[in-house]
């Protein structure tokens, strides 16, 4: 399967239509792809959590990590169909306990992503889930908080890209798998 998840499957159409967007949020000139109408839509949301679970169930993945927060939504259901552990990335002073953290530039400023010591381990295979890949800054943190702990990223996996961001690109040759592209 190529890097865009069930390019000829008929469900990708269902789901792209349960996406709306929403003109000038959360600030004039942007787009924003809200996900929140793919949730209230039983069925596709499991085509989402289905497509996904289909590419990953047989690539021994022992780490799914799930974006704050979105990711906490879609990465969850996956790991449990794929018999895997999920590991949320969280914003700053959010997880209580020894934690360790990545910095990473967004359009508009600076954020950083935080995990418990040890919910990863060295030798571990993550999936890194996100709904949404923009200009790639967040997933880039992602991978290299996983790495620093000497976990191997399988791939990256979001429902929606905007491709015109370039946020591909910024991923070090990882694999990224999308269902739904917006230009």
């Amino acid at each position: 399967m190529s890097a865009k998840a069930g390019q000829e499957d008929p469900r990708i159409d269902g789901i792209k239509t349960k996406i709306r967007v929403v003109p000038h949020f959360p600030k004039k000139g942007i787009m924003f792809q809200d996900i929140t109408t793919l949730l209230l839509d039983p069925k596709a949301f499991k085509d989402t959590i289905d497509l996904f679970v289909e590419r990953y169930r047989d690539r021994n993945i022992s780490v799914v990590a799930g974006i704050e927060a979105r990711g906490f939504i879609f990465g969850p259901p996956i790991a449990l169909a794929i018999g895997a552990k999920f590991v949320p990335l969280r914003k700053p002073k959010k997880l209580p306990g020894e934690t360790i953290f990545e910095e990473y530039e967004l359009e508009y400023g600076r954020d950083r992503l935080e995990m418990h010591v040890g919910a990863v381990e060295s030798g571990d295979t993550a999936l890194v889930v996100d709904d949404l890949i923009a200009t790639g800054g967040t997933l880039c943190a992602a991978m290299n908080l996983l790495e620093r702990v000497g976990a191997q990223v399988v791939e990256c996996a979001c429902v929606i890209e905007l491709p015109e961001l370039k946020g591909r690109q910024r991923l070090k040759g990882k694999p990224l798998c999308v269902l739904v592209e917006y230009r």
